[in-house]
């Protein structure tokens, strides 16, 4: 029986493939996790790279994908078409902004600079409380750990204080994304009144 609580889950990766074989294959198991379980994916609407092999493997396994890509992107990401939902925007901040909305969940997977600023946005707006949805860092062969090593780095200098702590879960297997989101979703309830909060991005 689905969750009514978790429906979408957004997943935020690079456009490339990195380079390391695992990286690729880590979304492709991913897309499959998802559709067998009746659980959409929303991401950034592209079909080369980490996103088009989530995307993809979600697909042919007969699960459903939310596509959404500003105007300006729909050439260099090479917009998939094949999805049931596609949405162009105008811009990035309406890309972000509809992601969020769509989604009950937010996992990374390896990327670049843009999948870093999805990410560390999305930890902001859970660290100043507007809102609760489980965050999850997929540290496929440490691909993050620089990061993590940085957002400790931070804490130890004070940045990240007492009661401003990161709301992350960090998993290094994907087969472990799901039952962590699980884990740590919040019951519908509590979840309806934070949908009502007007997100500002």
């Amino acid at each position: 029986m689905s969750d009514p609580s978790l429906q979408k889950i957004c997943v935020y990766c690079g456009s490339g493939a990195g380079g390391n074989p695992a990286y690729a294959e880590g979304a492709r198991r991913l897309g499959q996790i998802f559709a067998e379980a009746g659980i959409g994916l929303v991401y950034g609407g592209g079909c080369i790279g980490l996103m088009g092999e989530i995307a993809r493997s979600v697909l042919e396994h007969g699960g459903h994908v939310t596509g959404i890509i500003p105007t300006f992107l729909t050439e260099r990401e090479v917009m998939l078409k094949d999805v049931q939902e596609l949405i162009v925007v105008d811009d990035m901040h309406q890309r972000k902004h509809l992601m969020f909305d769509k989604s009950d969940a937010f996992v990374a997977l390896p990327g670049g600079l843009g999948t870093l600023e999805e990410l560390v946005e999305q930890l902001t707006w859970s660290q100043l409380g507007r809102h609760e949805k489980p965050i999850v860092l997929a540290d496929i062969e440490n691909f993050w750990s620089p990061l993590l090593a940085l957002f400790k780095h931070m804490q130890e200098d004070g940045f990240i204080r007492q009661g401003l702590e990161l709301k992350v879960e960090v998993v290094d297997d994907v087969e472990r994304i799901l039952p962590t989101i699980r884990a740590n979703l919040k019951p519908r309830p509590e979840r309806a009144e934070e949908a009502a909060i007007d997100i500002k991005f």
